[in-house]
């Protein structure tokens, strides 16, 4: 069955990008008034009740490999969210997203046994050292983690989602395994207290942040998983941590430092790297 939503893969993949990173933007703003668990709870619970009355999946015909498998991805999406919001409450979003990108660009040249491979993995490690806490004094160590964390949790994402894309309709998919991050995801928000300091105004907000940051992109991420191989879709995403630079420079007034630029730069060469020599391993 094909997504409701027929836009070709690549467009889809960029659109999911820039709405993404806008709703990166979003939620950091949140951050002040209910915390990241919180606002993690949020976009992801009003996400999955959006998912739900949209798709309306029917869970009782569900096989036994498809609950396998899209309970695991929901819990590495919500674990995703949790631990990427965690990294940028405490660093900037462009890097924060710099450090998560290793996960897709390791799911890009996993297993490949070209010499010119590895030289991009040696770039892009490079520009993880450029923003490391020995080399960068003013970044905090435990945001770096966080980040890193939420680097494993999204090549794992991709990983599942390519192959859970295989065996049941993306939009099932998606809205099931919301709702699986939902159930990870809300008691932290539930004993953070954030949630409890909610209002109309944060609720819209919360709002636009599911819609941007959730729905939206997931959707469309998952249909085009099932038209790219994981390889090729971690190879598309290589321009994460600009955009995502340019919109914390925009929303929120996020400035990066030479160095940190250059870290940035490294990595989405890296990516590029990767994509060109695929490609022209197809050729």
């Amino acid at each position: 069955m094909r997504s409701r939503f027929n836009i070709p893969p690549i467009p889809a993949i960029l659109l999911a990008i820039i709405s993404v990173q806008c709703g990166a933007a979003i939620a950091k703003g949140l951050f002040p008034a209910i915390g990241p668990a919180a606002t993690a709870s949020l976009r992801i619970g009003l996400s999955a009740l959006i998912l739900l009355i949209a798709f309306r999946p029917n869970v009782t015909k569900l096989s036994k490999k498809q609950w396998k498998y899209v309970i695991l991805y929901g819990l590495s999406l919500g674990a995703m969210n949790m631990v990427f919001y965690l990294a940028i409450a405490r660093i900037p979003i462009g890097l924060g997203v710099t450090l998560e990108f290793i996960g897709p660009l390791v799911v890009a040249i996993f297993g490949s046994k070209k010499i010119i491979d590895f030289f991009w993995v040696m770039l892009a490690v490079a520009g993880i050292a450029l923003i490391t806490p020995w080399t960068n004094n003013g970044l905090d160590p435990i945001g770096i983690l966080f980040a890193l964390m939420a680097a494993a949790c999204w090549g794992t994402y991709i990983v599942l989602g390519g192959r859970i894309s295989k065996i049941m309709d993306g939009d099932q998919a998606v809205s099931i395994g919301m709702v699986v991050a939902t159930l990870l995801i809300v008691p932290f928000g539930i004993a953070n207290g954030g949630l409890s300091h909610l209002n109309s105004h944060l609720l819209a907000l919360g709002f636009a942040l599911a819609l941007l940051s959730s729905a939206i992109p997931f959707t469309l991420e998952m249909g085009a998983l099932k038209q790219l191989p994981a390889r090729t879709f971690s190879i598309l995403m290589s321009l994460e941590p600009a955009v995502a630079s340019i919109a914390a420079f925009f929303f929120l007034q996020e400035r990066l430092s030479l160095k940190e630029c250059l870290a940035v730069v490294f990595v989405i060469v890296a990516s590029a790297g990767s994509s060109i020599t695929s490609r022209r391993a197809k050729l």
